[in-house]
């Protein structure tokens, strides 16, 4: 019998999408066989207007506004997958602000995951070029296997 790699951290990256949560069924079975540990990680994209917000908005507006934004990323996680997961796999969530590339591989790095599972939207053409792809940067810098799950949908 061929002997296949055993991948015991398995990161899979969502923005809460329909494709995501697609490719959640990948990561999820990869964990189940192998009996890894899964994480289900969710970057806060970067906001270039954030400086321009604070002299607009006051300090306790933003901050509720942050505390709604986590609140609905707590409640997306447990809706979208963790409901979804059987007792047997273990998990963790984890939420990050930044570059979602950036923020992807440096967490891969600091926790030493063997796979990435990322679903990509499968953007083509001019929508491609101004929204470019994570999954694409991901998978052009990652020095460990990323699996890219297409959309369900492909144009």
């Amino acid at each position: 019998m061929r002997e296949y790699p055993k991948y015991k951290k398995i990161l899979f990256c969502t923005d809460f999408s329909e494709n995501a949560d697609y490719a959640f069924d990948f990561a999820y079975g990869i964990t189940k066989r192998d009996e890894g540990l899964l994480y289900i990680l969710h970057v806060i994209p970067e906001n270039p207007h954030h400086a321009f917000a604070e002299d607009i908005v006051s300090t306790e507006n933003l901050e509720k506004i942050q505390k709604t934004i986590e609140e609905d990323i707590v409640n997306n996680y447990k809706e979208r997958y963790i409901e979804k997961i059987e007792g047997e796999i273990e998990f963790e969530t984890v939420s990050k602000s930044g570059r979602e590339d950036n923020e992807i591989l440096k967490f891969a790095k600091k926790e030493n995951v063997d796979i990435i599972v990322i679903g990509t939207h499968g953007r083509t053409g001019i929508e491609h070029v101004f929204f470019g792809s994570v999954a694409e940067k991901v998978l052009r810098r990652s020095p460990i296997p990323v699996f890219i799950i297409p959309s369900k949908k492909r144009p």
